[in-house]
């Protein structure tokens, strides 16, 4: 179908319908998200959500030439080779939109670098970013406003549909929460893209509702947790596209009884409807995405804030005689694992003991902390096999925007004891990263892999988003080859 036609069957259908149900927990998400214009959304969320698009660009730059996206690319061109969606920092490779989905979310997923909620686990770039880029590449021209709204759209439903099922507690039962999560989001901001109105919201969110997916044991060896949120992107993506020209999808998706969203994914586990549609409009969940200051996951972030502090006050690594993690169930379940030789990068940004351990030595959780020589190091390994690691049920009690506290202590081989605790680690509730702190971030992650002059230009794009009359002038500057960040 041509761009034209797109458009013109899109609109035909699009007319303004009501959802089955406009006051129930799927068709007050879904008026909303239709009726909601960028005048509704106040000026500082609109900005946080500009240097959130930064973010996400920096990450999928520096994760666009790793060599697992390398071999994702090759895997999934294989397969899909036409199209007219480009790939971020591939020197104008096309694939269809959904494989482009797939495959920009892997590169936003790369290194463990990109957002997270801390509520509501997901990395809502890896989402909408990737769904609204393969559904403009279609569209023809889309306005930078429209994509700003609409990945704010995104950033807003992901979290409510998480909490609905409880958050954190979808990582405690082995699900990879983002993913499960995600095609809510991408439905969402692609879906704006569209043009869709409540009805077709409805029918996207139970498209996308269906293909949610997503098992947590990637997390070990495997390359797949870099690819799962790309699958929620897609198959948001998917939904959207279909719900565009009449396809009809689960109605009423959340509050089906037998084979709901919510009755199948929250089964014996109490979810809780309202989340989807508490304050909408009135609480942004866009402000509570923490942007990470490591390239580690999210959850680990307090324990290795906790061993930053307690270096910076004067443990030395090689006087460490034993190191003690106690962590709430959803951190010690996800992270809390016993690390063995031979460890894979993603399986070090997912292992407390490996991330505390080249805190206690670097001072930092980056890129450098993840090369391969620095995976198989013995001093690595020396402190890894001093550390135990706990699950300490007493944070599991704490108000949810405290359940991250984890204790890092340190007995040296003087006999002393050195402990620190971190309730909201950087990056989160009041120590969140600044806007300014965004743009640094990105300069950092970027200024090797790319050129100054394009690196300033990204910037430049995307901080005056939402003035760009066509987004392909954002597209342009993403999509020429960069330098890979590591071998």
């Amino acid at each position: 179908m041509t761009v034209s036609n797109i458009k013109k069957v899109a609109a035909s259908v699009n007319t303004g319908r009501s959802a089955t149900d406009p006051d129930g927990p799927t068709g007050k998400l879904a008026t909303w998200v239709a009726n909601t214009s960028l005048d509704d959304v106040p000026y500082e969320v609109r900005d946080r959500a500009r240097h959130l698009i930064l973010d996400g660009v920096a990450c999928a730059l520096v994760g666009a030439q790793l060599p697992v996206s390398r071999k994702g690319v090759d895997g999934i061109t294989a397969l899909d080779d036409a199209g007219s969606a480009e790939l971020i920092g591939w020197g104008g490779l096309t694939t269809s939109p959904p494989s482009a989905a797939l495959l920009n979310s892997s590169f936003i997923q790369g290194f463990e670098l990109d957002d997270y909620h801390p509520t509501a686990p997901l990395h809502s770039n890896a989402i909408v970013l990737p769904a609204m880029l393969g559904a403009a590449s279609r569209l023809g021209k889309v306005a930078g406003a429209d994509f700003l709204l609409g990945a704010i759209l995104g950033y807003e439903t992901g979290p409510r549909v998480g909490m609905a099922l409880g958050g954190l507690d979808m990582l405690s039962r082995g699900w990879h929460s983002g993913t499960v999560f995600g095609p809510l989001a991408s439905a969402a901001a692609a879906g704006k893209l569209y043009g869709l109105d409540a009805a077709g919201f409805e029918d996207a969110f139970g498209i996308g509702a269906t293909q949610a997916c997503g098992l947590m044991a990637a997390q070990f060896e495997s390359m797949v947790k870099r690819m799962q949120h790309g699958f929620a992107s897609r198959n948001g993506l998917t939904g959207a596209a279909l719900a565009a020209v009449g396809y009809v999808g689960i109605k009423r998706v959340f509050e089906r009884k037998y084979g709901g969203y919510l009755a199948a994914f929250g089964e014996g586990h109490n979810p809780d409807a309202t989340q989807i549609y508490a304050r909408l409009g009135d609480f942004w969940e866009t402000n509570r995405i923490a942007v990470k200051p490591y390239s580690a996951m999210g959850l680990l972030h307090a324990a290795i804030d906790s061993a930053i502090a307690l270096r910076e006050q004067g443990v030395k690594p090689d006087e460490v005689k034993s190191i003690e993690i106690d962590m709430p169930e959803a951190a010690y379940g996800h992270g809390g694992w016993k690390a063995e030789r031979p460890l894979e990068a993603i399986g070090a940004q997912m292992n407390v003991a490996y991330t505390v351990a080249v805190a206690l030595l670097d001072g930092n959780v980056l890129i450098d902390e993840f090369a391969a020589d620095k995976i198989n190091s013995d001093e690595v390994w020396n402190l890894i096999d001093r550390t135990t690691t706990r699950h300490e049920a007493k944070y599991d009690a704490l108000p949810v925007e405290e359940r991250l506290t984890t204790r890092v202590v340190v007995t040296l081989k003087d006999g002393s004891v050195h402990e620190k605790t971190t309730v909201h680690p950087r990056g989160t509730g009041d120590r969140q990263l600044s806007n300014d702190d965004i743009v640094e971030k990105y300069r950092n992650l970027t200024h090797s892999i790319i050129s100054s002059d394009r690196r300033a230009a990204i910037e430049s794009a995307v901080l005056a988003l939402d003035k760009m009359d066509d987004i392909s002038e954002l597209v342009e500057l993403l999509t020429p080859t960069t330098r890979a960040a590591i071998d």
